[in-house]
């Protein structure tokens, strides 16, 4: 048992580091910058399961809420502040729904399970993040943005890409899926 703890807390660790250096991986573009930072949650909840992608999230935030510099624009508290700080809240989410719905396929999910609960992430994480940059905008940071802006700058401008990333990291993902799945049986059967 204490195997698969050290295990399952090893993997939440490693991809709240990736998540922190996907954030660093970008491309600049207006109010939303493009990172790689959605590729690594796309495989936290295709991975890690449902809790565990959201565990392995939700240190990323943490982390990052504590002060140390590892969202796209630096850390500490004041970042629930920025725009895109919905987009954050949106990848925990995403990663647990990812899991939800491939952990609902059985012992061996399809290929089109990954790509659908990937693209479900994806819904997810603009559902929260591009009104989020809407409020900030509008609301606390005083910079008037009409809705139809906000849908092109953090919606349009990298949707696109996303669901290209969603099925290809489905696909990736799910021959990564049964190698750590097998790992974890056999660390489970030395423990007994």
């Amino acid at each position: 048992m204490k195997n698969s703890q050290i295990y399952s807390l090893t993997l939440v660790a490693i991809f709240a580091a990736l998540t922190a250096i996907g954030a660093f991986i970008k491309i600049p573009l207006p109010i939303v910058p493009f990172t790689l930072q959605i590729v690594i949650v796309f495989l936290a909840g295709s991975i890690l399961g449902s809790k565990r992608g959201l565990q392995s999230q939700l240190v990323y935030i943490l982390v990052g809420l504590a002060g140390l510099p590892v969202f796209t624009k630096g850390g500490g508290l004041t970042y629930v502040l920025q725009p895109t700080f919905g987009y954050l809240v949106g990848f925990a989410v995403g990663a647990f729904v990812i899991g939800y719905i491939i952990e609902r396929g059985g012992e061996e999910p399809s290929r089109l399970r990954f790509v659908i609960a990937n693209l479900a992430g994806t819904f997810v994480i603009y559902a929260i993040g591009a009104p989020y940059v809407y409020l900030a905008l509008n609301f606390w940071l005083d910079m008037p943005t009409s809705a139809s802006t906000v849908f092109v700058t953090a919606f349009l401008s990298t949707v696109g890409v996303d669901i290209v990333l969603a099925i290809l990291t489905a696909l990736f993902a799910r021959r990564i899926y049964f190698l750590l799945n097998k790992k974890l049986v056999n660390a489970l059967e030395e423990t007994k």
